[in-house]
């Protein structure tokens, strides 16, 4: 995902989603566990069950949104150097359900062979693989949606529920952050796309993130 995600859109009609309202407390983000990273698409696990996954660029705070989520400081590793995270990684929640960790995109220094497998494995990934019922874009709220994002939101098209999640809402204020929603949701076209903010120090938004991950993860 460190590519420029020119291609075009493309619709996977076979693809079903729920739409039904759900309790997410039968869904319990915290025992989320590690269970295998994968490189090629060969190494994936199994298609099937239910899978949200999270991409962004690699300063978004996208690691430590996963984190908050699950309520686990260690369980997506952080670094001060963008861009470490260079596989696709999985986590289970239960043996049907998972969260799945994209690379990092926008700052990884890594040859251009390396960009071409990723624009290759990524973009399967994201537009065939049938237990994906969601994508959650993290975007830093100061910064607002870019141009690689804007790649990545006009290639899942209608393929694929979305979500942007703007995160580190804390660096401004109520007024501001609420500016910068309504500013993004302005972006956003698709019947099934939508926005909202996550402080990580107050967990304020962290409701919501739950909520729409949750419906993703709930079988009809």
């Amino acid at each position: 995902m460190v590519g420029n995600f020119g291609r075009k859109c493309i619709s996977y009609p076979g693809r079903t989603f729920n739409t039904n309202p759900i309790d997410i407390m039968s869904i319990s983000f915290k025992q989320a566990k590690f269970a295998t990273s994968a490189f090629e698409l060969s190494q994936l696990l199994p298609d099937e069950g239910a899978e949200v996954a999270f991409a962004g660029r690699s300063n978004s705070g996208k690691s430590s949104a996963i984190n908050c989520l699950v309520r686990q400081k260690g369980l997506c590793k952080t670094s001060k150097t963008p861009g470490r995270t260079q596989l696709i990684n999985f986590f289970e929640l239960d043996q049907d359900r998972r969260l799945v960790d994209l690379p990092g995109y926008g700052f990884a220094k890594v040859s251009k062979q390396i960009r071409n497998h990723w624009d290759q494995v990524l973009t399967a990934f994201l537009l065939e693989r049938q237990a994906l019922k969601g994508l959650v874009i993290v975007v830093d709220i100061r910064r607002g949606i870019g141009d690689l994002d804007r790649g990545l939101i006009s290639m899942i098209g209608d393929s694929l529920p979305l979500h942007i999640l703007l995160t580190k809402a804390d660096k401004l204020s109520r007024s501001a952050t609420r500016k910068a929603r309504l500013a993004t949701e302005a972006q956003l076209s698709g019947p099934n796309q939508s926005v909202s903010t996550l402080s990580i120090l107050s967990r304020q938004g962290l409701e919501s993130l739950e909520q729409i991950c949750g419906k993703w993860l709930t079988f009809d």
